[in-house]
């Protein structure tokens, strides 16, 4: 006994599984657009108000590469170490062999809010001490070069910037 189903049922679930396949489409467009912008906004930040000081100290690091993972977003940003703020270059992608690999392990919606905070920090033992708590915390893991990590964290930081000086 052979049993055919109505051309109605197929049409309803092949239109179902187009929707939640496009669904997940659009998600995964959704994240790496989030990415990308992640990636601008560093290069931005870095090229507009980085510190020329933080640099000059990577010394004998220069040419490793750093790699930040967001799980929430399954997405990789790319950090070469380079001694002059000019050459800073984040990437938006997987590095085979880096030197670190710093995971921030937070939700979608605060990815942005825990990087703007390590940002705004300044670059000494103070801002690094922000860091502590989250670390503590597991928000923020370190596989690798823990000076390497720390390293591009600097670089990163701007807090020390005279835009943070002036009032509104």
């Amino acid at each position: 006994m052979v049993t055919t189903l109505s051309p109605k049922k197929d049409s309803e679930s092949a239109n179902e599984y187009d929707k939640s396949d496009r669904n997940l489409k659009v998600m995964k467009l959704l994240k790496e657009t989030k990415i990308l912008s992640i990636t601008k906004l560093a290069n931005m930040l870095v090229d507009l108000f980085g510190l020329d000081e933080t640099f000059n100290k990577v010394g004998k690091r220069e040419g490793q590469e750093v790699e930040l993972y967001f799980p929430a977003l399954k997405g990789y940003l790319t950090f070469p170490l380079v001694s002059k703020r000019e050459n800073f270059e984040c990437r938006a992608e997987r590095v085979k062999n880096p030197v670190a690999t710093i995971i921030i392990n937070v939700k979608e919606d605060n990815v942005l809010k825990t990087l703007s905070k390590i940002i705004r920090s300044k670059a000494n033992i103070f801002g690094l001490a922000k860091l502590v708590p989250k670390l503590i915390m597991g928000k923020i893991k370190i596989k690798g070069s823990l000076k390497a990590a720390l390293t591009l964290v600097n670089c990163l930081m701007i807090g020390k910037n005279d835009i943070y000086k002036t009032k509104f």
